[in-house]
């Protein structure tokens, strides 16, 4: 951890405030099972001080290394450890920072910030050992972008504190069976169509006396959002199971009682976003609200931006501005293109709409008071550029000692087909014009929540690895993928095969301006992406010739309560859209066509967010009707591969498949 000075008497200096390695004695991070999951969840895939929360005044953080609790003196520039229960995990000072509250062994917990007074403040009845305080469910952590279970009042006085019962969850079962020796781990899944966890709040002082909140949980079981802040009352966002309807509610914390602020329903779904509901110093909710196609940033009964704008966050609630991040809006003028994969800064408040980055790229910002600190990955160079800015005058920036890249990508980005979908297009580094038409491989994410084609450097790395092996590598951003407008990401709605008609309207378009030999298309994913890969193979074999299928969803039944049901509905009431959206069913293939097309399947074998009974349903699938495919189990793998020489060596493997069934020289 490192802190930049702004008040040093020769300028802005940086200096080191927390060292792992010294602080933990030379000794090796050794991570709970309750960290490996949180980390899992936020898809964190770095070692050391990953995550830190700090104090009202920005003078004490906190953070955990080894399941032990640490703070940081940041004038000061020391670190030290507090005794605590452990595992640790998510601690948060007070704001004035005589406290720090942290989740353990299923209790939210207190301690001093000078080593005394350790308590629980709210724990698991005895013998129930599926009830959590203060951490958040698989459902929030993994799809609403919930990761925190606790909430510290403006006064410090207080928390609000979820209380998480998994008791309704099915248990399914995470074997490793490279270690037969070993007993398989639980884990509470709530697939669609099943039992969720059942989600609580309480109030919670100092002394562990506790007020519960009441909603209608019955009607919104989902607890989207918290927040509290000096601006007023708490604020809570909960939604209905078929997330149509959502209600913004204030929060008596004396006596828990809630009050309904206001209702928004969608006949589709209605999205979550990060930063609101927040308040105004002077009490009016802030929210980001699709209207008259646009998505659009309200405050109070004031929308304040129109379909010029496509809102994607709150970054921070000033005296008289809001900050987001946006990307340009589907209100552009006759024949102008969109900031293809651009995500900018913007500051809107009464007066207007006001740009704070400059140059394309995708940039973000954090601000308070006056000093915001811009962050800029651009299309160009590697890395982010990190600015720091007072009343709008740069006065300092970061450096960054990021490895450099050993590839330059070379991404095209452009729009493709009738539907002006965003792609991006990478060519072999050493190729020339006269080369002749290239073998293509599309390499998409392609569904909801995961955009691909953005205008910055590094989000290209691995594509342009596969294009110097021989390929035309395409990234496109068909229907269903964020940044463009809310139709355009709700046209899937039980429909995903939407989202496999773009990539091919994308392709066919590009081919008449990039050397695309359509004799010899590839496609490969992950996830989403997997799955479009599987989708393409077996439903559309005159378009695709090969396909390397990662760690897919291949029946809908056995994904996310949260996720599947905003998109497909209730298994129950609608078998037939799982049918027609899933790989395989109980019946076998589900409309797959011929020729069957050569597939490469991979999945971790430790994945408890996509699990892995989803490529073996599909390989048995695959073998009873005859068509060629290959399994690569990785064993100890979870849904992500940060394993250096694992992910290298599956680069390797793919780059290998696709060169034999494409009949390249390999």
């Amino acid at each position: 951890m490192w802190l930049l000075d702004l008040t040093g008497p020769a300028g802005p200096v940086e200096r080191l405030v927390a060292d792992p390695e010294a602080l933990l004695s030379g000794a090796a991070e050794e991570l709970s099972p309750e960290e490996r999951a949180r980390r899992e969840r936020s898809r964190e895939g770095s070692a050391g001080i990953v995550g830190y929360a700090v104090d009202g005044a920005a003078e004490l953080a906190a953070f955990a290394l080894s399941g032990r609790l640490f703070t940081a003196d940041l004038r000061a520039g020391t670190a030290r450890e507090l005794p605590a229960q452990g595992p640790v995990i998510d601690p948060r000072p007070s704001p004035d920072g005589r406290f720090v509250a942290y989740a353990a062994a299923g209790a939210l917990r207190l301690t001093s910030t000078d080593g005394t007074g350790d308590r629980a403040l709210a724990e698991p009845e005895e013998g129930t050992e599926s009830v959590t305080y203060g951490l958040a469910e698989f459902a929030a952590s993994e799809e609403m972008d919930r990761s925190r279970g606790f909430w510290w009042s403006p006064g410090s006085d207080r928390l609000l504190v979820a209380r998480v019962d998994e008791r309704p969850v099915r248990r399914w079962w995470i074997a490793d069976p490279a270690r037969p020796d070993r007993e398989p781990s639980p884990v509470a899944y709530p697939a669609a169509g099943t039992p969720n966890a059942e989600v609580g709040l309480f109030v919670v002082d100092l002394s562990g006396n506790r007020t519960e909140v009441l909603w209608n949980r019955a009607l919104f079981p989902y607890l989207a959002r918290v927040h509290w802040s000096a601006g007023g009352a708490p604020l809570l966002l909960v939604q209905a199971r078929d997330q149509r309807t959502q209600v913004y509610l204030t929060v008596d914390p004396e006596t828990g009682t809630t009050t309904e602020l206001r209702v928004d329903k969608d006949p589709t779904w209605l999205e979550l976003f990060a930063g609101i509901p927040a308040r105004t110093r002077d009490g009016r909710l802030v929210r980001v609200t699709d209207e008259s196609g646009a998505r659009a940033l309200a405050v109070g009964d004031r929308v304040l931006t129109d379909a010029r704008l496509h809102v994607r966050a709150v970054l921070d609630v000033g005296e008289d501005d809001v900050l987001v991040s946006a990307s340009a809006g589907a209100a552009r003028g006759a024949g102008e293109d969109p900031e293809t994969g651009e995500i900018h800064v913007y500051r809107v408040g009464e007066r207007g709409v006001e740009r704070l980055s400059d140059g394309p790229g995708v940039h973000t910002a954090v601000r308070s008071g006056a000093v915001t600190v811009l962050s800029s990955a651009r299309p160009d160079a590697p890395g982010s550029a990190v600015r720091v800015l007072r009343d709008g005058v740069r006065v300092a920036e970061i450096a960054s000692y990021a490895q450099k890249p050993v590839l330059t990508a070379r991404a095209r980005l452009t729009v493709a087909g009738e539907r002006r979908i965003p792609c991006a297009v990478l060519l072999p580094s050493a190729w020339s014009e006269g080369d002749g038409p290239l073998p293509v491989l599309l390499d998409p994410y392609g569904g909801p929540h995961g955009q691909r084609v953005l205008a910055a450097h590094n989000a290209y790395l691995t594509s342009q690895w596969f294009a110097d092996q021989g390929f035309a590598v395409i990234v496109a951003d068909g229907r269903g993928t964020p940044g463009h407008s809310p139709a355009w990401e709700k046209s899937i709605a039980r429909d995903f095969g939407l989202t496999l008609d773009d990539q091919i309207e994308a392709l066919h378009a590009l081919a008449g301006r990039f050397p695309l030999d359509l004799d010899r298309v590839a496609i490969r994913g992950w996830s989403y992406g997997g799955y479009l890969a599987g989708l393409a193979a077996l439903r559309r074999p005159d378009v695709f010739h090969a396909a390397v299928v990662g760690a897919p969803v291949t029946d809908w039944r056995l994904y996310d309560t949260h996720y599947t049901e905003r998109y497909l509905g209730m298994p129950d009431e609608d078998p037939a859209v799982y049918a027609a959206n899933s790989l395989v069913t109980e019946a076998g293939l589900s409309e797959a066509r011929e020729p069957a097309r050569p597939m490469m399947v991979v999945h971790g074998l430790a994945d408890d967010n996509v699990v892995a009974a989803h490529t073996l349903r599909l390989s048995s699938a695959l073998l009873a009707s005859g068509r060629p495919h290959e399994v690569l189990p990785l064993s100890g793998v979870t849904h992500m591969t940060p394993q250096e020489q694992v992910a290298e060596n599956l680069l390797l493997l793919q780059v290998d498949f696709l060169k034999r069934s494409l009949g390249m020289d390999r």
